[in-house]
């Protein structure tokens, strides 16, 4: 059993789904592999809401796995984002994520790869 903020985790499985569950927390992660500014990003998930993209990158820099830095010496207002050490240590799995979604694109005629 795991707890964390007052919240118990039957198996690390669980827990690990606390930081990365959801639909867009692991695709966000990913894209973070690499720094990047705020509109880079909500162009590349140009398919989801920018208010479920901020909900969710608050979420990921409130526990721990990625850093929000506002720069503000000349306007425009610059924003950027990128994985923190301790969301780095994902990188192995999110990588596997993204090759087991490949692999299975390729292999199950159910799924159309369109671009």
């Amino acid at each position: 059993m795991y707890c964390i903020d007052n919240k118990q985790f039957p198996c690390s499985t669980s827990l690990t789904m606390k930081y990365i569950g959801g639909k867009w927390k692991a695709v966000i992660l990913i894209h973070l592999i690499e720094k990047k500014r705020y509109n880079e990003l909500r162009k590349e998930l140009s398919m989801v809401t920018e208010r479920t993209i901020s909900l969710q990158l608050k979420q990921l820099e409130s526990d721990g796995l990625i850093k929000r830095t506002v720069y503000t010496t000349k306007p425009p207002l610059k924003v950027e984002y990128e994985l923190t050490e301790f969301g780095k240590t994902l990188i192995p799995l999110l990588k596997g994520i993204a090759q087991w979604g490949k692999e299975t694109a390729k292999s199950n005629k159910q799924v159309k790869i369109t671009e």
